[in-house]
């Protein structure tokens, strides 16, 4: 649960899935078992996977606009579900490290590790799309090279955010930082917040 470097091959394995069928409505064959870190995660980057490319199709300046609304609505219940799963890691982050007392001078990071893992998820899409684009055969050598130059960077940003989660989880093992887990309060999903909801008739 506390190597970093697993999780990225986790991602990787969930987006090569993915790519066997590429396909929205493919339906998830997540291959760990039920109930585990590991299968919470490939299930995440999965949910991340399929919602890069219905941002994609939305995209398609010739789509219907009903089914743009369809898509529209799939992408926020995707969003929904992806925060949901992001609380659910950050859960599993505190359970095992419930037993665990902060130093005195223990200090609270920036985000949560689960958050943290989010852009990790993220990345590992960003990289794989991007080096689609390098292996294009019908791009232009400006093209290929502009996106190797940011292949090179989202590589680099992927080991250093690696590094970072991994630090920030010793840190949390060793008492020098605590968590908090704020949850989302999203009030635009919900009926009781989002004043074009509760004030219809």
């Amino acid at each position: 649960m506390t190597d970093i470097k697993h999780y990225n091959s986790i991602f990787n394995q969930a987006i090569n899935d993915y790519h066997h069928y590429d396909n929205v409505d493919q339906p998830i064959n997540n291959p760990f078992p039920a109930d585990t870190f590991d299968n919470l995660l490939y299930h995440k980057c999965w949910v991340d996977t399929v919602q890069w490319h219905l941002e994609d199709i939305i995209r398609d300046p010739h789509i219907d606009p009903l089914t743009a609304l369809k898509i529209k609505r799939r992408i926020d219940q995707s969003n929904q579900v992806r925060t949901d799963m992001v609380e659910d890691i950050d859960t599993s982050y505190r359970n095992f490290y419930k037993d665990v007392k902060p130093l005195p001078t223990a200090t609270i990071n920036t985000e949560s590790p689960a958050w943290a893992v989010d852009r990790l998820s993220i990345l590992a899409l960003k990289i794989y799309h991007m080096q689609e684009q390098v292996q294009r055969n019908d791009a232009t050598a400006q093209h290929i090279e502009k996106c190797q130059a940011k292949l090179d960077i989202l590589q680099q940003q992927q080991e250093d955010l690696t590094l970072a989660i991994q630090q920030l989880l010793n840190d949390i093992e060793k008492g020098n930082k605590y968590m908090k887990v704020y949850r989302q309060m999203k009030m635009y999903n919900d009926p009781e917040t989002n004043p074009v909801l509760y004030k219809k008739d």
